[in-house]
C-alpha cells in the first residue's frame, strides 16, 4: 500500500539498503535501524505501519525488541515480520509466539518479501477499518439507546402526568366525598411512585463504574433476590428453587445481584397477564454450574414461567428501554437494567421462548472475579 511506513531493522547495512531500495520502488516510506535500541527509538519517534525485524542482532536481539513493543498498548498492534537465518520450526514458532505476523528466512527473496509486506499491510488496513466500523457502530448504538430512553421517558412521563392531573381534577371536584378523595389520593400516590421508579431506574443506568465485589454464597444471594422481589413489588408470589449447586461462593455485589434477580422474577410474574392469583403464576428458578471451553466456571440461573411467552413483534428488542408487550401506563426498564447491571458484574442476561410455552430468562454470572486471579498472581510474583 502506497504511503505506508516500513521500519527495516538489521545489523548488516547491505541488507538494510537492499530492502530500502526495493520497498521505496513500491512507493513505501522506509525508516532504518541497525540495532534494537535504534529500532525502539524509531518506533517511539515515528510509529511505523510495519516492522521488518532481524532476529539475530548483538546486544538486543529481535526477540527482545518484539517483547518490548508488546508491553505497550501504543505499539503492540504494529505488525512485525521477523527476518532470520534460522529456519527451524522451533525458531519460527518462537517468533510467532512473541507477536510476529510472519517469518522470513535468509537469504531473502526481495520480491517475495515485498509481497508479504503488502499482504500484511492490507490485513492491517482491513483491521483498522473493522475497528473504525465497530467504533461507529458502538456510537450509533449508544445514540440509538439514548434516543430510545429519551423517547420512552417523554412518553411514559407524559402519560403518568396525565394520570396525575386526572386524579387531581377528581379530588378537586369531589372534595365533599371523603371516600372518593381517599381512593383518588391513593391512585395519585401510585402514579407518583411510578414516576419516582422511572427516575430511579435512570440513575441505575448511568452508573458506569464496576461495583465492589465480595465473596458470597449462592443460596444466600438467591434467597435475598426472592425476598427483594416480594418486598419491592408487594407480592407473596411463590418461587420454586432448584439449586443443586448449593451455597457455592461467588464474587459478586449483593445489592446489584439481588436487584437483577428481583427484576427478572418480576418479568416472569408479569408474563401471566390473565391470571391474577399468585398460586396461578408459577415461577421456577434452576441453578447449575457450567465450565466454559477456556476453563472458567460460571453459574447459570434459569428463571422459567408458563406465561404468554414473548410477542413476535418485540422478540428482538426485549432489552431495549421501554419495550414491552404490556399495555399499562408507565412501563419501565426492568430487563434493560437487569442486563446492564449483570454485565457490570461480568455476566449476561438473555431471554428465550420455552418450547412448552412461556419464557426463560437465563442469567450467567462468573464464579470468580478475574481481577482476584490477577492479584494472586502478582502476589506470587
Amino acid at each position: 500500500m502506497a504511503n505506508a511506513t516500513i521500519l527495516v531493522v538489521d545489523d548488516q547495512p547491505i541488507n538494510v539498503q537492499l530492502l530500502k531500495r526495493k520497498l521505496e520502488r513500491e512507493k513505501l516510506e522506509v525508516l532504518t535501524a541497525n540495532n534494537g535500541l535504534e529500532a525502539l527509538e524509531q518506533v517511539k519517534a515515528r510509529k511505523p505501519d510495519l516492522i521488518l525485524l532481524d532476529l539475530m542482532m548483538p546486544d538486543m536481539d529481535g526477540m527482545e525488541v518484539a517483547q518490548r513493543l508488546q508491553t505497550s498498548s501504543e505499539t503492540r498492534s504494529i505488525p512485525i515480520i521477523f527476518v532470520s537465518a534460522r529456519s527451524t520450526k522451533e525458531s519460527k514458532l518462537e517468533g510467532l509466539n512473541v507477536g510476529a505476523v510472519d517469518y522470513i528466512t535468509k537469504p531473502i527473496d526481495l520480491d517475495e518479501t515485498v509481497a508479504r509486506v503488502q499482504t500484511q499491510l492490507r490485513f492491517a488496513a482491513i483491521n483498522r477499518e473493522n475497528l473504525d466500523l465497530q467504533r461507529r457502530l458502538d456510537e450509533s448504538r449508544r445514540a440509538a439507546t439514548i434516543g430510545a430512553v429519551a423517547q420512552g421517558i417523554a412518553h411514559n412521563l407524559n402519560n403518568l402526568l396525565g394520570v396525575v392531573i386526572g386524579y387531581l381534577d377528581l379530588i378537586k371536584t369531589g372534595f365533599d366525598k371523603p371516600a372518593g378523595v381517599k381512593k383518588n389520593a391513593q391512585n395519585l400516590d401510585d402514579a407518583v411512585q411510578r414516576i419516582v421508579g422511572i427516575v430511579r431506574q435512570l440513575s441505575t443506568l448511568v452508573v458506569k463504574s464496576r461495583p465492589e465485589l465480595t465473596r458470597v454464597g449462592l443460596t444466600r444471594l438467591i434467597d435475598g433476590g426472592i425476598r427483594r422481589f416480594r418486598s419491592d413489588y408487594k407480592l407473596s408470589a411463590p418461587v420454586e428453587v432448584d439449586n443443586p449447586v448449593g451455597d457455592l461462593e461467588i464474587d459478586t455485589n449483593i445489592e446489584t445481584f439481588e436487584e437483577v434477580l428481583s427484576k427478572v422474577l418480576m418479568n416472569a410474574w408479569e408474563a401471566y397477564r390473565s391470571d391474577p392469583l399468585p398460586h396461578a403464576r408459577p415461577i421456577f428458578l434452576h441453578a447449575r454450574l457450567v465450565e466454559r471451553p477456556r476453563g472458567e466456571k460460571v453459574v447459570e440461573m434459569r428463571v422459567d414461567d408458563n406465561g404468554s411467552g414473548i410477542a413476535e413483534e418485540i422478540r428482538d428488542r426485549m432489552f431495549e428501554p421501554f419495550v414491552s408487550s404490556k399495555r399499562t401506563v408507565g412501563v419501565g426498564m426492568g430487563l434493560t437494567i437487569a442486563r446492564h447491571s449483570l454485565r457490570s458484574l461480568g455476566g449476561e442476561v438473555t431471554l428465550a421462548p420455552r418450547p412448552e410455552g412461556g419464557a426463560s430468562a437465563i442469567l450467567i454470572h462468573p464464579v470468580r472475579d478475574p481481577r482476584r486471579k490477577d492479584r494472586s498472581q502478582d502476589d506470587d510474583d
